[in-house]
């Protein structure tokens, strides 16, 4: 499995970003799909998911400002992230839900205050 992960950069607080993450080496339209993130000095934690058939879910710190959203036809996951806070400032993965893929190199997302 590869997952390449791009979009992220730096921005100013208030800002937005979007996100892509294509998939290969996976069967992608059957698979939950999450985005995850690990800021310096912190475990990498989940911060939003989207099944199959597109039912999602966030982490209470980015609800109501990240949308997650896929393009099967794409084999591509995208993170949408509005009202951008310096606390969202790390390294932003996707893969498949709960699976042992190997991580791949990850996004910087960098938010000024």
């Amino acid at each position: 499995v590869q997952l390449q992960a791009s979009g992220g950069g730096l921005v100013q607080a208030g800002g937005s970003l979007r996100l892509s993450c294509r998939a290969s080496g996976v069967i992608f339209r059957i698979n939950t799909m999450g985005w995850y993130r690990q800021a310096p000095g912190k475990q990498r934690e989940l911060v939003a998911t989207i099944t199959a058939l597109g039912n999602t879910n966030y982490a209470d710190s980015v609800k109501g400002r990240f949308t997650i959203s896929r393009d099967n036809a794409k084999n591509t996951v995208y993170l949408q992230m509005n009202s951008l806070e310096p606390e969202d400032t790390a390294v932003y993965y996707c893969n498949v839900y709960q699976s042992n893929n190997a991580w791949g190199q990850g996004t910087q997302v960098t938010v000024s205050s």
